[in-house]
């Protein structure tokens, strides 16, 4: 009975000194540093090497606070920029503890070290961004070059305002440097150091959204009327140069075809001439047709011609020997 009492007190003592040993010891990875703390309050320096260390049991507490790089990620948030255009912006940032005893003392857990930043950051940003132009947070550096259709180029009125950037004189990351600044020195009192700041996405407020489409497609379609007068212009050019040749070509084809009339008919006429000049029957007969060509020309079948009883037109329509009559009055001897 006493050797049972005994063995059961022994492995009573042996668990008591099992969980005091455990109690005693911890390890430290390579990804974090501790904190002792005691009673609530921290003792001693942060322990920032790994491996195995030793503390008080049961009235010491182990504290780990990640070392590595740790990610910020704000909220999006609307805010106006100083030409009075709302912007909703999304940043996110990167920081860690650099300090764990005055980040344990002041913020305790990351929970709050989030919350902190979220104040902090959010807050510079709202002030950095009320003290630029949208085109300062937008452009990342004064010296870039806007991508510019060449064709632009052929209308000057619309080259002189399209394709030109406005002067910056910081742009975004400068203004990031900024508020990563500003943010810095405040971050520095908890312990926390400020890596980097970023803008993640900058958008328009959804209510000028449509304002901006429509200015947008306003300045495109003053583009294309521009176009479209510049065409409209070029083919009454063209059309002119057209009708121009055209009645040139016309010109010149009717002079040599009146050239070539002028001359056939000379020479037509010099045939005529030649054939019906031989002999006084000739002549007469040329004179015959063409008063034949005459009559056919100037008589119809409602034509009234009025013509005196000795006209050179009439006397084939009177005699057709062509012979003049003399009036018979005009032969009788006179009584």
């Amino acid at each position: 009975m006493k050797n049972k009492l005994l063995m059961v007190v022994i492995f009573v003592v042996a668990l008591v000194l099992l969980g005091v040993a455990s109690g005693a010891f911890y390890t430290v990875a390579e990804t974090e540093q501790v904190i002792i703390t005691q009673f609530g309050k921290p003792i001693g320096q942060p322990i920032t090497e790994a491996g195995l260390h030793f503390k008080m049991p049961f009235i010491q507490e182990v504290n780990s606070i990640d070392k590595r790089i740790l990610e910020w990620d704000g909220q999006r948030t609307e805010m106006p920029t100083k030409d009075k255009l709302y912007i909703s912006v999304d940043t996110f940032g990167r920081w860690r503890i650099t300090q764990p005893l005055e980040y344990f003392r002041r913020l305790r857990d990351e929970r709050s070290a989030q919350s902190r930043l979220e104040d902090i950051l959010g807050s510079e940003t709202r002030n950095a961004i009320a003290k630029h132009d949208l085109i300062e947070v937008i452009r990342t550096t004064k010296d870039r070059e806007p991508t510019r259709d060449d064709s632009l180029d052929q209308i000057r009125e619309v080259s002189s305002q399209i394709g030109v950037l406005r002067t910056i004189f910081k742009g975004r990351k400068k203004i990031e440097e900024e508020i990563r600044s500003a943010a810095k020195v405040k971050l520095a009192e908890f312990g926390i150091e400020l890596l980097d700041v970023r803008f993640k996405r900058i958008n328009y407020n959804p209510s000028v959204v449509e304002k901006i489409y429509e200015r947008m497609i306003s300045e495109r379609q003053q583009i294309a009327s521009r176009f479209r007068s510049e065409g409209e212009g070029e083919a009454a050019k063209i059309l002119g140069t057209k009708e121009r040749d055209l009645a040139g070509i016309a010109s010149e084809a009717y002079k040599s075809e009146q050239q070539v009339r002028g001359e056939a008919d000379a020479r037509a006429t010099e045939i005529y001439a030649a054939a019906y000049d031989q002999s006084p029957e000739a002549r007469e007969l040329y004179v015959f047709l063409q008063t034949m060509e005459t009559y056919k020309t100037v008589l119809g079948s409602d034509t009234t011609l009025l013509f005196s009883t000795d006209s050179d037109l009439f006397r084939f329509l009177k005699d057709a020997s062509g012979q003049r009559t003399v009036p018979a009055a005009a032969t009788a001897p006179p009584p």
